[in-house]
């Protein structure tokens, strides 16, 4: 199935309004909570959006439109945040990752991507080539992770007063995702300063 770019348009456009009804009046504590240990919080979820948006995706499109596979993509700093969002507050991390992402969106609407360029091949330093769609599609259903596990790590505020319904609860009883190493001790350092 060949992805639709005005589906894609759509979804990546309400990320930060999703994100915006679910934590710009939450409790600091499901902002800053998480699902367990080296977890990401809420508050960190962002941050790496913000990263995704500054670094990622369109560097990556413009690669694969302008160079295709002669040149690999910068390699991504996963845990950036741990760093750039120090000190900040959530307010203005959102603030931020929607003015970033409306002005990616215009820059994907700007590059007028028809069916054939979906086909066209960019060089990941890990995957190896990689499609344009792969990528477009990539976005989306990151974005979706995230917002998942914003969701989790804020439901897991109350692991232990749901009680006896956790077992019904399959957002309390997934598997824990922990980060690599590298992120943990970045994030430790980050915390320590």
């Amino acid at each position: 199935m060949t992805i639709l770019l005005d589906e894609v348009i759509e979804l990546l456009r309400t990320t930060p309004s999703v994100l915006d009804a679910m934590l710009r009046r939450a409790p600091e504590r499901f902002v800053l909570g998480s699902y367990g240990p080296n977890t990401f919080s809420p508050f960190d979820v962002v941050g790496h959006l913000i990263t995704g948006e500054r670094t990622d995706w369109i560097v990556r499109l413009r690669l694969i439109l302008e160079r295709g596979t002669s040149e690999p993509f910068p390699k991504y700093d996963r845990y950036a945040q741990f760093e750039s969002s120090a000190g900040r507050t959530l307010d203005d991390l959102l603030d931020e990752f929607a003015r970033l992402r409306a002005a990616n969106l215009a820059v994907l609407l700007a590059a007028n991507i028809s069916i054939d360029d979906l086909t066209r091949r960019g060089l990941h330093p890990a995957l190896g080539e990689v499609t344009l769609e792969n990528l477009l599609a990539t976005w989306v259903a990151h974005d979706l992770n995230h917002i998942a596990q914003i969701a989790r790590a804020m439901a897991w505020q109350y692991e232990t007063e749901v009680g006896p319904w956790r077992k019904y609860l399959g957002i309390l009883n997934l598997p824990r995702t922990e980060m690599e190493a590298d992120g943990v001790r970045r994030k430790s350092a980050a915390d320590a300063d």
